[in-house]
């Protein structure tokens, strides 16, 4: 049925060779028969697509690389499945491997209909009358950026031990009919979430499986959020629910539409018992539906428990010389059979303990090996598990010597983010800029992360980068995220806590749970010499005292990061920031589903010290209705901000009486900025402005020109934004300039020329630019273009006139692990 809809055309004819390829396979081979009924379900559900893109093909005219990709998919595919036929059902290497490349081939789909088929939408918007336009929003293709998580286990890491015998007998639970409930129980670092990951991606466990669903629950949970998530994962419409209660219903009703295609798999992964009623929610009475919970307790309710045994002597021996010995055996003195057996020991057979142990050794003298020992030794008498592992987590820490002290202190500032969430590397640098004195353009920040990250004590990930793209004057890390083990998250936290409230370095105040700290509701509050301060609160706990906060004193804080998840619609900033002379960075973020109103910026007109602000996922349509002057603010930070043209428009002082000394501007995913405010022209001191990923944007004002000092413009995949203006020839300090991603630009500015400064020009999937002025012959101080191979085209032509120009056409790496 699905061929005969699309038949015709190059893209049509492909799609129906392939579908009636597959139709065919089903009835001649047996072997492959799971796998193709995945691909034919996934044929089916993109054939109104498929009809809608042929439409586009027929009346545009006008090829697209994109288009082209899909086709060639089909066709790959079509061949593919020939080749399927042919392989022998006894020849069990090639059923295997033909068996992946069916999977990979409905990978290949799947991705394209969810990031290649944007791209054709949003051309089809500039070529072809209202009426043709391609209509695919409600056919699993978004451009909310806040709908791009997953429902997919990540890839379990490639060398793991001890986990054959827990996964077959979980396989064993689970093929069986009279079993739909487990619990995976065990402590922390014992290894549970790579189980879970290794279960998803078992080749037995995919093929019994139609559909296998993975959500991260964790400490706080969003329930309303996870069952999004999984009507997105399902290709479904996700409607507005009323209560968590009627999220659930529908939910149960989706899944009964849904196990009528075949079996379906749910992995709840690190549930905490803060969230324990959460796999109640799910205990449906469905025959084909089975759950799979993670957890550091048992729920004897919910289902049956499966505790995962802590690693053998023998297994622990082998993880840890992993991680800790080069496998090609190039150490110049090897550590004794003893001094190795020793370590192990006192890791207690816990496989992340045993990974950041034998990495903080790895390459060090067998005396570093000793010591460790040593200090690991001391803590025998400690009887409790929990306190075992953070024993064996902090002697990586103290593996860190004086010299390191700065990575020490890093790795403890960690400590003031929620767990489970990603940390924007930005946000670290502003913090640490002002806390330790790092070189304000993030390179020694990003020296330490990475320096961190090799001692395994984090993660650190970038989800879009080039390959020889660095920038070698302005540094970009908008991209860049830092993840980091609950445990290791404890440890921090562990360390910060044993000082008196009134001596510690670091205040982090965790009141995600129901339950406040003593000290918070007395009427005379501790008063704190802490320079950080980290206030996280949840959803119940931000509906307690979201207009009430207590009177905190904290008169030496120079950074303030308030955490949030909110359910009600404004969170007002506290009081008690008026009296923090010293604060010099303030970081809020929104970890909620929903946009919260940030109010009560009053506060921070007496804050003269102030120097960076940073706000996640918040409105802020009051943010200039108060007369306040921050005369001291170099940065300010916006990401999916809501109304900040209707914040400076309604402004009842003028932007640069207000902000009279900034230097940096970043708006990134606000995706309701349709113009910038007029008044950010007049910020003469602005040396730096990035507006990234605001998809409403569609032009910057001529008055950008009045911005003489500026150095560095970034408008990157601002994707309606169509040209740069005239005006921009008057800046004439500019350095960087990036239109990466500004897919309606056609042409350059007349003027660009008189940029006599320019040195990096970023215009990488600039697809529309078909031309370039002859001035470009002026910008004799222009060392890089990076760039696509097509624009490369238009600059060859100029390149004997710029004999210090670089074309680099790099090739792009996107990154989904972090979703």
């Amino acid at each position: 049925m699905s061929a005969e809809l699309v038949g015709g055309s190059a893209l049509g004819a492909g799609f129906g060779k392939l579908i009636t390829a597959v139709l065919d396979a089903r009835k001649k081979i047996t072997q492959f028969d799971s796998s193709l009924k995945k691909l034919e379900e996934r044929l089916n559900s993109i054939t109104p697509s498929i009809v809608e893109v042929k439409k586009f093909m027929d009346q545009s005219n006008h090829p697209r690389v994109e288009l082209e990709k899909l086709i060639q998919i089909l066709k790959d595919g079509e061949k593919l499945i020939h080749k399927c036929s042919e392989v022998s059902s006894c020849d069990y290497f090639n059923n295997w491997r033909y068996a992946n490349k069916i999977k990979d081939l409905d990978g290949s789909i799947e991705k394209f209909f969810q990031v290649e088929m944007q791209v054709i939408q949003l051309w089809s918007t500039t070529v072809l009358p209202k009426s043709n336009r391609l209509s695919l929003s409600n056919r699993g293709v978004s451009d909310n950026y806040e709908s791009l998580g997953s429902c997919e286990a990540t890839d379990p890491p490639a060398f793991m031990v001890g986990l054959d015998v827990p996964l077959k007998e979980l396989k064993r639970r689970l093929f069986t009919d009279g079993e739909s409930r487990i619990v995976v129980s065990a402590p922390g670092g014992c290894g549970k979430t790579t189980l879970a990951k290794r279960l998803c991606h078992d080749q037995q466990v995919k093929e019994y499986f139609t559909d296998i669903c993975y959500v991260t629950v964790s400490k706080t949970c969003d329930l309303i959020g996870i069952i999004k998530k999984l009507f997105w994962h399902n290709a479904e419409r996700v409607q507005g629910f009323q209560s968590e209660e009627d999220a659930v219903n529908q939910l149960e009703l989706m899944l009964k539409r849904k196990v009528e295609s075949g079996r379906i798999l749910l992995v709840l992964d690190d549930v905490w018992s803060g969230s324990k009623s959460v796999p109640d929610k799910f205990k449906f009475q469905i025959s084909k539906f089975k759950v799979l919970v993670t957890s550091r307790n048992e729920f004897p309710g919910f289902g049956s428990t499966y505790n995962l045994k802590l690693l053998s002597e023998e297994d622990a021996k082998t993880l840890f010389c992993h991680s800790a010995i080069p496998e090609d055996g190039s150490r110049s003195s090897m550590p004794s059979e003893e001094l190795v057996n020793g370590i192990v020991r006192r890791c207690k057979g816990f496989p992340l303990a045993l990974e950041v142990v034998g990495r903080s050794l790895h390459e060090q003298p067998v005396e570093i090996w000793r010591s460790t020992l040593m200090k690991l030794s001391e803590g025998e008498s400690i009887v409790n598990s929990e306190d075992e592992l953070r024993n064996c987590l902090q002697s990586s820490l103290d593996a860190l010597d004086d010299k390191d002290i700065m990575l020490k202190e890093c790795f403890m500032d960690l400590g003031s983010f929620p767990e489970d969430q990603k940390i924007p590397a930005t946000a670290l640098i502003d913090m640490w800029a002002e806390l330790h004195k790092l070189d304000k353009g993030g390179i020694y920040a990003i020296s330490n992360l990475h320096k961190l990250c090799s001692r395994n004590l984090l993660n650190l990930v970038v989800t879009r980068s080039s390959r020889n793209d660095a920038n070698e004057i302005d540094w970009c890390y908008n991209e860049a995220f830092v993840m980091q083990h609950d445990l290791l998250r404890d440890l921090a936290i562990y360390q910060s806590e044993q000082e008196p409230i009134e001596k510690r370095k670091r205040l982090i105040v965790d009141l995600t749970g129901k339950r406040l700290p003593e000290w918070w509701t007395k009427e005379k509050q501790p008063r704190s010499s802490a320079r950080l301060v980290s206030i996280s609160t949840g959803y119940s706990v931000d509906e307690m005292f979201s207009s009430s906060w207590c009177s905190m004193q904290l008169p030496e804080a120079e950074a303030l990061i308030l955490n949030f998840n909110q359910t009600e619609k404004k969170y007002e900033l506290p009081e008690f920031m008026k009296q923090m002379d010293e604060l010099k960075v303030l970081v809020v973020t929104n970890y909620g589903f929903c946009t919260a109103e940030l109010t009560n910026f009053s506060v921070l007109g007496s804050l003269s010290n102030l120097k960076r602000i940073r706000l996640e996922k918040v409105s802020i349509p009051t943010l200039c209705k108060t007369s306040i002057e921050l005369k001291n603010l170099e940065k300010l930070s916006l990401v999916m901000c809501h109304k900040i043209g209707l914040a400076f428009a309604s402004s009842t002082i003028q932007i640069p009486e207000m902000l009279p000394n900034l230097r940096e501007i970043n708006i990134d995913y606000c995706n309701d900025l349709v113009e910038l405010p007029e008044g950010f022209c007049d910020l003469i001191q602005l040396n730096k402005l990035s507006i990234s990923n605001c998809h409403k944007l569609s032009s910057l004002p001529e008055g950008i020109g009045k911005l003489t000092n500026l150095e560095v413009l970034r408008v990157s995949s601002c994707t309606l934004v169509s040209k740069l203006p005239d005006s921009m020839g008057s800046l004439h300090k500019l350095r960087v300039l990036d239109i990466t991603g500004c897919l309606l630009i056609r042409k350059m500015p007349k003027q660009i020329g008189k940029l006599r400064s320019l040195r990096e020009f970023h215009m990488r999937r600039c697809q529309c630019l078909c031309e370039l002025p002859s001035s470009v012959t002026d910008l004799v101080d222009l060392k890089r273009v990076i760039c696509d191979e097509e624009t490369a085209q238009l600059w060859e032509c100029f390149t004997h006139l710029l004999p210090d120009l670089t074309l680099l056409v790099p090739e792009e790496i996107i990154n989904l692990n972090w979703l």
